[in-house]
């Protein structure tokens, strides 16, 4: 018999410590690598990027510094780029305030906030029928929605006024109330959109496993899909709610009084009044801008969250 065969012994092989330096430099990578080749190595390139960066920002601040500098300023002027107020005041706020900018104010407040949350309402049924159900002429309907994004305001200016002042069927007029802002605002294109793309995302195992625990259609959208569903509502609500705040034209052919008219609309009271100066159409201004960056502040995860999701999705 011949003697069984005996396997040699594997010694392991380890890697040098320099391989082991230069695998690890090529598997991690630079601090701020970008899809453009932003490197924190300096270099030409990198002094380059850095000048660009400063010209950016440079050019979208210098608005904003410039009204806010020019709302503090005693004389303030229109024409004149100033980081920096000159004599600082509040007066011209106290003018503003005279003027009744905070009563437009809290006009814009309360049709921002109706308005936004009956659009997310109707926005998010909408996009919950189209996303998880199938029915005929379901992209015609989303056809539809994304149309009324390509239609300007002043196309349908005058027939929206004239529904206002009475609208069909029931015969009502809604000009001169808050409700002839809010229910043209509640529904949005762009919202359904995106709220609908996100939804057919959901695997559909998840749905089925709540149907099979009696789950109905109410309680699968708010307990199942709303809550995986957070990033596109934080888009749908930033943008929603700087849609609403900064509408113009249909708070001015929804207004009976000019004490119904919105903060946007004031601005351009104050500007056509001659016994104010700058500062105060500035300060009115800067009035103006503040929810716009609160609600971005507060929701601005969820807003690069669902532009992220949106743009690696697939």
């Amino acid at each position: 018999m011949s003697a069984p065969a005996i396997d040699p012994v594997r010694t392991p092989v380890t890697a040098s410590p320099a391989r082991k330096s230069a695998g690890k430099q090529r598997a991690t990578p630079a601090r701020f690598d970008t899809a453009l080749g932003w490197s924190d190595r300096p270099g030409p390139a990198w002094v380059l990027r850095v000048l660009l960066c400063v010209l950016a920002l440079g050019v979208f601040a210098a608005p904003f510094l410039t009204v806010f500098s020019g709302s503090f300023s005693e004389k303030a002027s229109g024409s004149t780029l100033s980081f920096l107020p000159h004599h600082p005041t509040l007066l011209n706020f106290e003018v503003a305030g005279e003027r009744g900018i905070w009563d437009y104010f809290g006009n814009s407040l309360l049709i921002a906030g109706g308005g936004l949350l009956l659009q997310l309402v109707v926005c998010t049924l909408a996009a919950y029928a189209l996303a998880r159900h199938r029915f005929r002429g379901q992209a015609l309907i989303l056809t539809l929605f994304m149309l009324t994004m390509m239609l300007p305001e002043e196309v349908i200016a005058i027939p929206l006024s004239l529904v206002l002042g009475h609208v069909p069927v029931v015969g009502i007029d809604l000009k001169g109330t808050v409700w002839g802002v809010i229910l043209p605002l509640g529904a949005w294109g762009f919202s359904v959109m995106v709220l609908t793309e996100f939804m057919k995302d959901i695997p559909t195992e998840i749905e089925e496993a709540a149907r099979i625990d009696g789950v109905g259609e109410l309680r699968m959208l708010w307990q199942v899909v709303l809550p995986l569903c957070k990033p596109a509502l934080g888009v749908a609500g930033v943008l929603g709610f700087i849609m609403i705040w900064d509408q113009y034209l249909l708070p001015l052919i929804a207004a009976k009084d000019p004490t119904d008219y919105t903060v946007t609309v004031a601005l351009s009271i104050l500007r056509t009044d001659p016994e104010v100066g700058s500062g105060v159409v500035l300060a009115g201004a800067v009035i103006a801008l503040v929810p716009s960056l609160i609600v971005y502040l507060l929701l601005q995860r969820s807003l690069v969250t669902g532009i992220a999701a949106g743009a690696t999705k697939g």
